[in-house]
């Protein structure tokens, strides 16, 4: 006899669990900005775009993250008069949404990170963020936010 079904036993995709949309703002904005912007849509990271890259992106514009963690660094070393664009780290960990929420779990656990950018399979572009608090609840409750 089989076991009965649990969240993890069935697949979950992240676009059942993601939250649409991201906040982003330009490599200039001011950390005191991007706190804003985290505070105001409570939010735990905000998308920086248009990141200018060297030549191993062939000279591409990029976008990378700035992380309450990085905001958090730039407090506690009175760095709040930077921008964005000094804190983003580095390329965008990302995940597809037809991914399951088990890939995107192994993906945050090898990046050591706790929000991934969901990524549009067509043109790559950001289009959602899911969060280890995300997978938590799908793992808990096996179903849509």
């Amino acid at each position: 006899m089989a076991p009965p079904s649990s969240p993890t036993s069935r697949t979950i995709a992240v676009s059942d669990l993601m939250h649409s949309g991201v906040i982003s703002c330009p490599p200039e904005t001011p950390f005191r900005e991007v706190a804003s912007l985290m505070a105001e849509n409570t939010a735990h990271c905000v998308v920086v775009d248009g990141l200018a890259r060297g030549p191993h992106h062939s000279g591409h514009l990029v976008w990378g993250t700035v992380s309450d963690v990085e905001l958090m660094r730039a407090v506690a070393s009175g760095r709040l008069d930077g921008a964005a664009g000094e804190a983003a780290i580095g390329e965008l960990v990302t995940v597809n949404p037809d991914e399951s929420i088990e890939r995107a779990a192994q993906i945050m656990g090898e990046q050591d990170c706790s929000h991934l950018i969901v990524v549009a399979p067509d043109s790559g572009k950001p289009q959602g963020v899911i969060s280890s608090l995300d997978i938590a609840r799908g793992v808990a409750w096996g179903s849509r936010k």
